[in-house]
């Protein structure tokens, strides 16, 4: 059933207001934003004040700031050095000098939560569940801020520390979708989470059967080392599932009897290598799903902005009509005034430059380049008259100069790495002279130089810097020539006799010829995008940058949440014993009854600065613990000095990080590859860059994404709570 809505359209003398609200509707699609929002003339003036560049960098730079006075808070992180054994006394700010830039940033909240509230309405400020948390951590927060002052900065746990990542998340809307995607994820992962604990009970019951106690203690070393008890042998196995710790857990038992390695390999094959890439199969899967549904909801909201852009300027152009449209110069008033980029003011301003009508279709059509970056054009190449500088520039603009570069700095890099002289990686080259490598550097040289005049002569000065790869090249190559030019100018040509480095002011001869082959190996990537796989992969990357901003953003919440909690339970848990230099492995007594020197311990290891004795050294941890290298010398320390609970922590930490959140980065990485290799087949290396203007997340979903029909979009007009529609 067809249900037909019309706008109740006010007298002619509001037709200003009309083109306020299209604007406005037109910003929030073009930022995905919900047009739930009072449309009044002040109300709307407010909305696009607090949406302006300004303000939102404002907010932004508060957001920042708030998260940042974690390193200058006690414990403060500005020393030199985490390492207890050497560090020195950290700055420690006086007190009310944090609190200070505190409240004046939960001062600009409260201001953020009373505009955003105002501008909504109280209906729907009472629907709105972040807004509501959001008033929560606030008052808290303040609350908080109020016992620290009264205390003089002398409380031991601020709760307020824990909540701080709450304002990077609540200000940004993909954000919220990412974790409401993760959040709906976990039930579907929870059963192979589920399966992998009972693999690991199960091997770890058959490990203590298997390697227990026996009466002959050259045969008990897995049991003492691996299985002595039930914590231990969880342990073991749960590292050996990151294969952090193998061959090592099972050398012990595989050097009494070969048939043993048969119990560690079948957990890591199941476990390893079957369940974790399931894991990471099922990952993938669900949560594309459900990033789709948000960006599903994304689309709608374009839609709704649009198709309520079109109403209110149909309102303003032809109320009677029987067929709704509205006037081409309404629309151009409209583009004119919004904010967007302008290469999109440019392709839709351009499809109507007469004057006239256009109907709903036509508005729509007009907006599709929304969902387009801009494509970069090159500027024509520069006319010649003469046939002989044709000629020329036919050859200096052919794709073959190019590849005749590449194969010079090739040779030029497989110079400077195979001959040691040339190298001087090693201080016991310089005390014989390398003049011959340097000219052979300077010639090098000097065909960049050509190469990047003769290109310059073809392309023009637009036309050369129009590629990217050009800017990097002739970068790179100017400031070789520079150097090469120093360097003959300073040392005289050629070199006679010994150089001492240490004896040279400022930069020595040595350091100069190495930072040339630095430069020299460095300008080796420009073969980059002339390569169409290695142009892809470059491409992939460049794009997870600004599609994965709010997967980073939760990620510093997860890190800065773990990283406030590793603090609470861990701060100077683990300290060094005095005269710590004069000891050795093989003189060494326990000091403590914690301390061990045994071979792989966090003693011996000297991890003395991953601590959590403040923010900076925390965050290193758990980075550390995240990439599962030796992740088990940690949980072994922390288990010693404190007690074998702070497992939980560590394992935590390792289902969220490694487990978790690496598979959904493998996920997307996995998406936004095969999205551009299937469009790259048809594509050549130069058209690889291209196809870079498609790649944001709504658009890679593009092909599964249903649009939303006339009659949906009606129906979330009607229920707007600030428009006064009728049936």
């Amino acid at each position: 059933m067809v249900v037909l809505l019309s706008f109740i359209c006010p007298s002619t003398e509001h037709e200003d207001l009309y083109i306020q609200q299209a604007v406005v509707f037109i910003e929030d699609a073009i930022q995905y934003r919900s047009i739930n929002h009072r449309v009044d003339a002040s109300s709307l003036r407010l909305y696009r004040w607090y949406y302006s560049r300004i303000c939102q960098w404002g907010l932004g730079l508060a957001i920042a700031m708030v998260l940042l006075l974690a390193f200058i808070e006690r414990p403060s992180s500005l020393s030199v050095s985490s390492d207890p054994r050497h560090r020195s006394a950290s700055w420690e700010p006086p007190c009310g000098f944090t609190e200070g830039i505190e409240m004046v940033c939960l001062v600009i909240f409260s201001l953020d939560l009373a505009v955003k509230s105002y501008l909504i309405g109280w209906e729907e400020f009472r629907k709105n569940k972040w807004l509501i948390c959001y008033f929560v951590v606030i008052f808290v927060s303040i609350i908080d801020w109020m016992l620290s002052v009264s205390m003089v900065c002398n409380e031991k746990l601020r709760v307020r520390r824990l909540l701080r990542p709450f304002f990077l998340l609540q200000n940004s809307s993909l954000m919220k979708k990412t974790l409401k995607c993760i959040k709906r994820t976990l039930p579907e992962i929870a059963s192979v989470i589920l399966l992998l604990a009972l693999h690991l009970c199960l091997f770890t019951m058959i490990g203590m059967l298997l390697f227990a106690k026996t009466e002959d203690p050259k045969k008990n070393g897995e049991w003492e080392l691996h299985f002595r008890n039930l914590p231990s042998s969880l342990t073991s196995l749960l590292v050996l599932l990151t294969t952090a710790n193998n061959p090592d857990v099972m050398i012990p038992a595989y050097s009494l009897n070969r048939a043993y390695s048969i119990f560690f390999i079948a957990f890591s094959v199941i476990g390893t290598y079957c369940l974790m890439n399931l894991l990471t199969a099922i990952i993938y899967n669900q949560f594309r799903g459900y990033l789709l549904m948000s960006v599903q909801t994304s689309i709608i909201r374009r839609r709704l902005g649009i198709r309520a852009a079109f109403q209110v300027l149909s309102c303003r152009g032809a109320p009677q009509a029987e067929e709704e449209s509205v006037r081409v110069d309404a629309v151009l008033e409209v583009m004119t005034r919004a904010k967007m980029k302008s290469y999109y003011r440019a392709a839709i301003t351009a499809q109507y430059a007469e004057v006239g009508h256009i109907d709903r279709e036509q508005f729509r059509k007009i907006f599709d380049h929304l969902d387009k970056d801009c494509i970069k054009e090159h500027p024509p190449l520069p006319q010649y008259n003469s046939p002989v500088l044709q000629k020329l520039q036919v050859i200096f603009s052919h794709y073959y100069l190019t590849i005749i570069g590449n194969a010079v700095a090739l040779a030029n890099v497989i110079v400077v790495v195979l001959n040691k002289r040339c190298s001087l990686v090693d201080m016991e080259y310089f005390t014989l002279p390398s003049s011959n490598c340097q000219i052979i550097n300077l010639c090098f040289i000097l065909y960049y130089l050509f190469e990047m005049c003769v290109k310059i002569f073809a392309f023009s000065w637009r036309g050369y810097l129009s590629y990217r790869n050009n800017i990097f090249d002739g970068f790179l190559t100017v400031l070789l020539l520079v150097l090469q030019i120093t360097i003959f100018a300073t040392y005289r040509f050629p070199y006679s006799g010994f150089v001492d480095p240490a004896s040279q002011h400022g930069m020595s001869l040595w350091e100069m010829v190495r930072l040339v082959n630095m430069l020299i190996v460095f300008r080796f990537l420009r073969i980059i995008p002339d390569i169409k796989l290695m142009a892809l992969v470059a491409s992939t990357l460049l794009d997870l940058v600004k599609n994965l901003r709010a997967f980073a953003g939760i990620l510093v919440v997860v890190y800065y949440v773990f990283a406030v909690f590793g603090i609470w339970l861990f701060e100077g848990a683990i300290k060094p014993p005095p005269d710590m230099s004069v000891l050795s492995n093989t003189s060494m007594e326990n000091i403590t009854s914690n301390f061990s020197m045994e071979c792989g311990t966090y003693e011996q290891l000297g991890y003395w600065p991953n601590n959590f004795d403040d923010f900076a050294a925390a965050i290193i941890l758990l980075y550390d613990v995240m990439i599962v290298n030796n992740w088990q010398a940690f949980i072994e320390a922390y288990g010693r000095y404190t007690t074998e609970w702070s497992k939980v922590y560590f394992v935590c930490w390792w289902l969220t990080s490694s487990v978790m959140w690496v598979n959904l980065f493998v996920a997307l990485i996995l998406e936004n590859f095969i999205y551009k290799w299937d469009r790259s087949h048809s594509c050549s290396v130069t058209d690889v860059e291209r196809i870079r203007y498609e790649t944001s997340v709504q658009f890679i979903f593009k092909e599964q994404i249903q649009e939303p029909t006339e009659e949906e979009l009606l129906c979330q007009l009607h229920q707007h709570p600030h428009l006064h529609l009728h049936w």
